[in-house]
């Protein structure tokens, strides 16, 4: 089975053409692929390019635990990067079909960066989704171990929980943010990003993504938080959100109409074997 491994800020992907693994993805395979000492190891995989019947290209996009994730901003800008290597694409914009909407993308004279056109953040509640009555998901609050966590609830295609913060920590992702994803509001699980506004242009987060844990930088985490940080008066509609792995522009137009931008590496090509897939977690 052949493959292509890029990281974006440390969020690493594997891009595997439909081809190479034939029918619906299982699950354990999923799993096994992305296990980082008994698989290739990766924050996810990209099945990719696909037939779409609206967009130039389609794509699936599955988290490390075997479940499917709806959009990537990181996922969109890799599998952007491996497209222009392949000679399919140039540097002019194209189209890309998610199950959490589609995509324009746009890869840059030498390759290092790509941008993404994510489409329209909402806080509404039934979109997201989160249960209760219909409304915006705004200061909202919740009890973790005797904590009163302050959360706001976004979507760009794929929920979001963007926790307020005055000093976001990489422990704090990892305790709080597992049981975050987890909670009965949110009936489709949930990212979980910890923000702390720097100023009215940049904002510093810790994320727990779903299916995945944590995790060093991610594209639609950081498009919510800065949705979030703009929504609430604390940011004007252009953003540098920093991560642990690095930092990613996010801007706004339209009201929350959201674009990304930020470098993708490529790490190598290769080939698994079929005595990996002989063993099963």
């Amino acid at each position: 089975m052949k493959y292509s491994k890029y990281h974006a800020l440390g969020n690493d992907y594997i891009v595997i053409r439909p081809a190479e693994l034939p029918g619906e993805p299982d699950r354990g395979i999923v799993r096994l692929i992305c296990h980082r000492n008994y698989g290739i190891g990766s924050d996810g995989i990209l099945l990719g390019p696909r037939d779409s019947s609206r967009c130039d290209f389609g794509l699936r996009i599955f988290n490390p635990d075997g479940s499917e994730a709806e959009k990537s901003g990181n996922g969109l800008r890799i599998f952007a990067r491996f497209l222009w290597d392949e000679g399919v694409v140039g540097c002019n914009p194209f189209t890309v079909e998610t199950p959490g909407g589609a995509v324009s993308c746009e890869v840059n004279a030498d390759g290092t960066n790509v941008k993404v056109e994510l489409g329209e953040v909402s806080f509404s509640s039934a979109a997201i989704p989160v249960e209760g009555p219909s409304r915006e998901v705004l200061n909202e609050t919740i009890e973790i171990e005797g904590h009163v966590l302050t959360f706001c609830a976004a979507t760009i295609g794929n929920p979001h929980c963007v926790v307020l913060s005055s000093d976001p920590t990489a422990d704090q992702a990892r305790r709080f943010g597992p049981v975050i994803e987890l909670d009965a509001r949110f009936p489709k699980r949930t990212n979980v990003q910890f923000m702390k506004v720097l100023d009215r242009s940049n904002i510093r987060i810790e994320i727990w993504e779903r299916g995945a844990g944590y995790t060093l930088a991610s594209g639609s985490s950081s498009t919510a938080a800065a949705a979030v940080a703009h929504k609430l008066g604390l940011c004007d509609p252009d953003i540098t959100v920093h991560m642990p792995g690095g930092s990613l522009r996010i801007e706004f137009r339209n009201g929350f109409f959201a674009t990304l931008t930020g470098p993708v590496t490529k790490i190598c090509d290769g080939a698994m074997t079929g005595e990996m897939f002989a063993q099963s977690l």
